[in-house]
């Protein structure tokens, strides 16, 4: 979610290895502590997009340093 808005089937295709309920839970978590914000728009289907608060803007260098050093010390 680093790049402006996503829509929940976009967050859904771009996680590896995680099941619908549990993403729904973890952005449930991310808006409750104020790091996204969840927007639904009353249409047929219903459209639901996410996009990162300036609390979470900020955690973006945070992160980032995070994924080097998994690079370097994480064996995958």
């Amino acid at each position: 979610m680093k790049e402006g808005t996503k829509r929940f089937q976009d967050l859904e295709r771009s996680v590896k290895g995680i099941n619908t309920r549990m993403l729904v839970k973890e952005l449930k978590q991310l808006e409750e502590n104020g790091i996204v914000v969840r927007e639904v728009f009353a249409e047929v289907p219903p459209r639901v997009e996410y996009s990162l608060t300036s609390k979470g803007l900020a955690l973006k260098s945070v992160l980032s340093e995070m994924r080097s050093w998994g690079n370097k010390f994480v064996d995958f």
